[in-house]
């Protein structure tokens, strides 16, 4: 694990783009404090930019550094969460203005996967997630499920779990407001 670590950091800092393993299903990452990096993802994925794309995090320490304000219920919800929980936040700052919603919110998750969690934790940033697709088409549980197109559109391909046939799916997606009121966008 170590070498792919250290493999997708020499990438990321560079500015590149990694398709890797999440707690949810393949996904296509970049620094999300990099605006380039970011904007080479939507092209890939054929996404407008006025749809965000998520950021993770290691640890609920870190939202203060990334949301003006944290509601206390976000840190409860993701704290208690036992299923990979993304919880969109107003507020977002000290990321790439490409991946912050129009209205400057942002998708957050807490990782649950040790991979994710250990390159987080090294990179010291927060990490872009979005599923590993052409926009519009089903998100890959599977890393067969991953299209050519993809593959070959990103600068690292991560040599882990390749082969596992699990069926994950996207994490749930609740907004939660200054005021702590809650709202599901994705069960």
């Amino acid at each position: 694990m170590k070498e792919e670590i250290d493999k997708c950091l020499e990438v990321l800092n560079a500015g590149g783009i990694i398709l890797y393993p999440t707690d949810t299903v393949w996904g296509i990452g970049c620094d999300a404090t990099n605006e380039k990096a970011a904007a080479k993802i939507f092209e890939l994925k054929s996404r407008s930019e006025s749809k965000s794309m998520i950021i993770l995090l290691d640890h609920t320490s870190r939202l203060a550094g990334y949301i003006r304000e944290v509601p206390q219920q976000a840190y409860e919800l993701m704290e208690l969460s036992d299923q990979p929980l993304t919880i969109v936040l107003d507020g977002a700052k000290n990321l790439a203005s490409n991946v912050i919603a129009p209205d400057g919110s942002i998708g957050v998750r807490i990782v649950m996967d040790e991979f994710c969690s250990k390159l987080i934790g090294r990179l010291r940033k927060p990490l872009v997630s979005t599923s590993a697709n052409t926009s519009g088409e089903k998100a890959p549980s599977s890393f067969s499920e991953v299209s050519d197109k993809i593959k070959s559109g990103v600068d690292y391909i991560v040599g882990l779990r390749q082969r596992e046939n699990i069926s994950n799916k996207p994490s749930t997606i609740l907004k939660v407001g200054r005021g702590g009121e809650i709202k599901f966008i994705r069960r």
